[in-house]
């Protein structure tokens, strides 16, 4: 279903997410984030000057590589643009992510590793959509006969309302975890 048509409105903001993953020749497996904001007017910044109608106001670069288990083992986070000048010093501290588990918890690790004044709220927000990303990469390439688009990780079970456990794809994929009538 699409949406119904809006009322008669002025487009003010975009916020576009970019996302890819990568299997390296190592063993190993990058997931790449950006995020770019604009604004569709121009304005004045403390720090840039006038910000012109489509230039970002944030642009941030996210790449995180991942070992089979979803451990981080390496990342690099950049600004290219942002509201203020200061904005970029925060980047290194994403590499205390390094040995941190993308699974549960991710999010509770990034709060405690880079939040608040530790990190910056659009790198790290990018970062928790990253890890589903980082899962679509694995079961793509681990299970080439995943690519039917069949689920083969029962981990799914009620992970979001597709995979209930009282629904008819538990019942079919994984019977024995149905709870159904």
């Amino acid at each position: 279903m699409a949406l119904p048509p809006p009322a008669e409105r002025e487009q003010l903001h975009t916020r576009r997410y970019h996302f890819e993953g990568f299997r390296r020749t190592d063993s190993l497996w990058d997931i790449e984030g950006r995020i770019i904001d604009t604004k569709h007017y121009a304005f004045e910044n403390r720090d840039r000057g006038t910000v012109q109608p489509g230039q970002p106001l944030h642009e941030m670069a996210v790449r995180l590589t991942l070992d089979d288990d979803f451990v981080v083992h390496d990342i690099v986070a950049d600004t290219m643009a942002s509201p203020f000048s200061i904005c970029s010093g925060v980047t290194p501290n994403y590499r205390n992510l390094i040995g941190a588990q993308i699974g549960p918890g991710w999010r509770k690790a990034l709060r405690q590793a880079v939040g608040g004044s530790d990190g910056c709220t659009h790198i790290t927000e990018m970062l928790g959509a990253m890890g589903t990303v980082a899962y679509q990469t694995y079961v793509s390439d681990s299970d080439s006969s995943n690519r039917d688009g069949k689920p083969r990780r029962s981990s799914l079970v009620n992970s979001c309302h597709a995979f209930a456990a009282d629904g008819p794809l538990v019942k079919e994929f994984w019977p024995d975890q149905y709870t159904g009538e």
